[in-house]
């Protein structure tokens, strides 16, 4: 027998449309190689380069520190304000403790109330400024200092690699 008795030929010599003489002996075409498996694509930037390249450049007109600072603040507890510029959905899943929410595309209608205003407005009041990956918070910190506050400062860290550190992590009330 040859490849070519499948259900539907068998079906077919069933039927007498098809002799079983044709099925053995007619000649089969060679089973076609496998298409190759697709190769996985390399995830696409959710963003283009010129973005690094905003990033980049706003970093070197604002104050930064990286993670081993920003730890050594907080424990001095000389960090100011600390500001975390996450959405509110990554917010509530843990912060690094003392901090407020004011998200990134809030931060320069928001923070006035924070830092006294109408009464006591305190342009120099210290503000620490962090995000999920050192970018927003850079950001921020540019939108802060343009609108004249003097004492604001961007960490450059990863939220995740402060977890990972094994760093303390406050978690909103429930």
């Amino acid at each position: 027998m040859s490849n070519r008795t499948t259900p539907l030929y068998a079906a077919l010599i069933l039927a007498g449309i098809v002799s079983l003489a044709a099925c053995q002996t007619a000649p089969v075409a060679p089973a076609a190689a496998p298409a190759p498996a697709p190769q996985a694509a390399a995830p696409a930037p959710s963003y283009p380069p010129t973005i690094n390249q905003l990033v980049a450049k706003t970093k070197s007109q604002i104050k930064t520190i990286k993670m081993p600072e920003f730890k050594a603040a907080f424990d001095r507890k000389d960090l100011g304000l600390i500001v975390d510029v996450r959405n509110e959905n990554e917010f509530e899943d843990g912060f690094v403790p003392g901090a407020v929410n004011v998200p990134r595309g809030l931060i320069e209608f928001r923070i006035w109330k924070l830092v006294g205003f109408p009464d006591r407005t305190d342009m120099n009041a210290k503000m620490t400024l962090y995000c999920a990956s050192g970018g927003r918070c850079a950001l921020a910190t540019k939108s802060l200092q343009d609108l004249g506050f003097t004492n604001v400062t961007s960490a450059d860290m990863k939220f995740d690699d402060w977890v990972k550190a094994g760093y303390p992590v406050a978690m909103p009330p429930k």
